[in-house]
């Protein structure tokens, strides 16, 4: 039989009712398991001492943080945070940004935007007002480039997703409003397990030089860049966010009920029109992706969601008042809904059809 995951670990100390009797009794005889136990039981320990405050009082999260840190050991099974592992969650957040479909997302907040940027200054270029699809096929994918092809990519927040015990504390550690699920499809049930991410902000810098060697590589001539484009740069924001997970039978996620804070763009150095119509001419970037970006740029407030066409068919609803994005697998084993409020992007998805999800999207409190 395979190990219990960490979530079941943890849900054994914050509501053992809630695991199964299969893994109860695993963990019972599996010294692995239970060493594993036992320093999250030590995690939990520390956490709520480092956290505690006196009855009434008010919190102070950065103070808190301070003492966690400080208690917390630098070895062993302690969860400090080390120089490696801050580097090794920046290089897994620029991984990311690699991937093809999140390196779409990149390009378009790097695109996307209206007025100028204030020199030596930050200006707010883009803040998700609403989600559109933009259907890409597979060959669009994989010919988006890499967003460090033309520039430094530095991440700071470490976007670490980790379980919490319960939504009154997924709410402290976000500030977001934890949706209240009241509708659970055929085939979902039970309490689900909750997880947080922190924010994270990248910040891209344009640099002439390494875009004209990218370009070389690929055969094409670089275009002159407009004067103050190199060096300029782009921040970009994303999150803090609060998931919901029920677990089928198998294990696998059934369903997920998502929310988070969404994502904006700051420009420091030159006009956005100047940027925007300058990266869209440079070679790599497909031409239909080029012009579907383009037209989302004109208020700064659509953020276009990257759909692989050949698997993916979306539609449009209404959800809270909101126009809301769906999408469905072609296979019908997968579908979503996603729409934004007030800058707050909140997700439905799982193995259901669409009316499900739409069903629960609605009935959330």
């Amino acid at each position: 039989m395979r190990h219990p995951t960490e979530g079941v670990l943890r849900r054994l100390l914050d509501e053992p009712a809630g695991v199964a009797d299969s893994d109860r009794a695993h963990v019972a005889g599996c010294p692995q398991c239970l060493r594993g136990l036992a320093a999250m039981r030590d995690d939990a320990a520390l956490v709520d001492a480092a956290l505690a405050t006196e009855e009434g009082a008010d919190v102070d999260v950065a103070a808190a943080w301070q003492r966690l840190t400080a208690a917390a050991p630098a070895t062993g099974q302690g969860r400090a945070a080390s120089p490696g592992a801050d580097r090794f969650r920046a290089d897994r957040i620029r991984a990311m940004l690699r991937r093809p479909a999140v390196a779409a997302l990149a390009v378009v907040l790097v695109l996307s935007g209206a007025g100028a940027a204030a020199a030596n200054d930050w200006l707010q270029i883009f803040r998700t007002e609403q989600i559109a699809p933009v259907s890409l096929s597979a060959a669009d994918l994989n010919a988006l480039p890499d967003l460090e092809a033309y520039g430094d990519v530095v991440v700071s927040g470490d976007g670490d997703v980790h379980e919490v015990r319960n939504a009154d504390v997924a709410a402290a550690r976000t500030g977001l409003e934890v949706p209240e699920v009241t509708t659970l499809a055929g085939g979902v049930s039970g309490e689900p397990v909750y997880q947080v991410g922190s924010q994270v902000r990248a910040t891209f810098t344009f640099s002439a030089e390494r875009a004209a060697r990218a370009a070389a590589e690929e055969g094409e001539t670089l275009p002159p860049p407009p004067p103050g484009l190199d060096g300029s740069q782009v921040r970009l924001v994303a999150g803090p966010g609060v998931a919901q997970v029920w677990a089928s039978a198998a294990g696998a996620p059934a369903l997920v009920v998502g929310r988070a804070v969404a994502p904006e763009a700051f420009s420091s150095g030159v006009p956005f029109a100047t940027v925007r119509d300058y990266l869209l001419s440079l070679p790599g970037l497909p031409d239909d992706v080029a012009a579907q970006l383009r037209a989302f740029t004109a208020d700064g407030s659509t953020l276009p969601l990257p759909v692989p066409a050949d698997e993916v068919i979306t539609s449009s609803a209404q959800v809270a008042e909101q126009p809301a994005t769906v999408l469905a697998t072609r296979d019908k084993t997968l579908a979503a809904v996603v729409w934004v409020d007030d800058g707050v992007v909140t997700a439905v998805a799982g193995s259901l059809d669409t009316d499900e999800v739409l069903s629960i999207a609605r009935d959330l409190r």
